[in-house]
């Protein structure tokens, strides 16, 4: 057989430069990775630096390795039941075996929606309170979900065996617009470059969420990175669950959950209360959450003086969105918008916009 007759055969590196394929070395795959978080503090980005899209989301990294396709999130919870759908496509479209770095959303329409997306998640309970993915003996709630999910990768931290994170930025994404058959439902997650402000203002236009605004040079970091930096529109972020007060009137389980944020010292300050956007299936699930968490102390530093409060463990993060944050450090208006499983209690501050 001549070499024009043989079958070609995927080089996933083919994209890459030999010096900087040079550096890469052959081993096994990972089977668990730290990701790499934005941060909102930090040097401001450049014009040459990447903005992508902020989504209202969850994490996820996925392990795809000889056709069998692992999703966990940030915090290593196994999600491959909550979304089959993206389990399956990752195992017919991946060209190799990968790791991938993205967020799985559900949208309303261009924006998203991370209440909209709790309902693929069947939160259960872990012996001390905490959520997670209800395994079940019977079918996962994400199975039979009418909310249709799309998976948005971003980054691309292994290839048949390479560890590609001490690669740039820019690299990696190189090499990980060729490592998919690119078909819904998941989607390469695009950037721009050029002037943060106006690309901010067009991304708050466009209802939007924000921007990640990312250093094309720096390699993949585990944690907490200076050179991925969160650019928000909208006035809304994660927060700590330190108590809840009693029920009134026709609602049962709970009245509002007292929140809070963590300060530069590693405090939990008390940032006030969410008592609307709640469902009753809501209601429940955080319920016997707040039941398995009791304490007689408040978390805060600065607690309430409300006689209705009962006190929690602060195990338990929510996302809410409000108008403002008043001068004396409280909530505008706060709204409820679902229960974050992905996200360690200890890392939420209280965040600034863009």
């Amino acid at each position: 057989m001549s070499d024009d007759a043989r079958p070609s055969v995927h080089d996933p590196l083919a994209s890459l430069d030999r010096k900087l394929r040079a550096q890469l070395r052959k081993g096994d795959q990972p089977t668990r990775i730290e990701p790499q978080l934005a941060t909102a503090a930090g040097p401001k980005p450049g014009p040459d630096w990447f903005y992508e899209r902020k989504f209202d989301g969850v994490r996820l990294l996925a392990f795809v390795r000889d056709g069998e396709v692992r999703l966990r999130t940030r915090k290593h919870v196994p999600v491959d039941d909550a979304f089959p759908e993206l389990t399956e496509a990752l195992r017919s479209s991946a060209r190799s075996n990968l790791v991938v770095d993205g967020e799985v959303v559900a949208l309303e329409g261009d924006t998203t929606s991370f209440s909209r997306l709790q309902g693929r998640l069947g939160l259960g309970l872990t012996q001390r309170g905490r959520p997670r993915p209800d395994p079940g003996r019977g079918p996962h709630p994400g199975r039979g979900s009418r909310v249709p999910v799309h998976l948005y990768l971003f980054d691309l931290l292994s290839v048949d065996g390479h560890d590609l994170r001490q690669l740039p930025l820019w690299a990696r994404r190189q090499l990980l617009a060729d490592a998919l058959h690119w078909e819904d439902p998941l989607r390469h997650s695009d950037h721009r470059t050029g002037n943060r402000q106006q690309l901010l203002r067009e991304a708050c236009a466009s209802g939007w969420e924000g921007l990640i605004a990312k250093d094309p040079e720096a390699p993949y970091r585990a944690g907490r990175s200076r050179r991925w930096r969160k650019l928000s529109c909208s006035r809304g972020q994660e927060l700590v669950v330190g108590g809840f007060t009693d029920p009134s009137h026709a609602r049962s389980g709970f009245g509002a959950l007292l929140l809070g944020y963590h300060d530069d010292q590693g405090r939990l300050r008390y940032a006030g209360k969410v008592g609307t956007g709640f469902d009753d299936a809501m209601v429940e699930t955080l319920d016997q959450l707040l039941q398995g968490l009791g304490r007689e102390d408040p978390p805060f530093v600065d607690p309430p003086a409300d006689r209705e409060a009962h006190w929690v463990d602060p195990h338990l993060v929510v996302q809410v969105s409000f108008t403002e944050w008043t001068e004396a450090g409280r909530l505008r208006q706060p709204r409820f918008d679902g229960l974050r499983i992905d996200l360690d209690p200890s890392e939420v501050v209280r965040e600034p916009l863009g």
